[in-house]
């Protein structure tokens, strides 16, 4: 994490259903400062820890997880007012219309970018 300090105090969601990598995003925030909400690696678990947390900052969304996609996830948090981005192999040309002003990084994802592109 760069000296900027970011990430410091924000609480981030993060959908991933990837282990290693989810470990690697939480690692990592962590060490920023930041209070990871999850990993969580299902649609429902990240809808029910959204139902059930006051306050999330911003998230971090894998678009597929468990050949489920995430988009009733991006839903409850844009409801919310919550920022996030997709973290994803896909090629942006298959993120559907009403999510394709939503940021995008590809995997491997690089963690000062997510910071950069959630919070300035």
């Amino acid at each position: 994490m760069s000296s900027d300090g970011a990430l410091t105090g924000r609480r981030i969601l993060l959908v991933e259903d990837d282990y290693f990598i989810a470990i690697d995003l939480k690692s990592w925030f962590e060490e920023g400062g930041a209070e990871v909400l999850g990993p969580v690696p299902s649609v429902e678990e990240a809808l029910a820890l959204i139902a059930g947390t006051a306050a999330i900052d911003a998230a971090v969304l894998d678009i597929n997880l468990q050949d489920e996609l995430v988009y009733p996830v991006a839903d409850a948090l844009r409801a919310r007012g919550v920022p996030f981005l997709f973290a994803t192999g896909y090629d942006p040309a298959v993120v559907p219309p009403p999510y394709g002003a939503v940021a995008l990084c590809q995997k491997p994802i690089d963690p000062q970018v997510v910071a950069r592109t959630l919070f300035g």
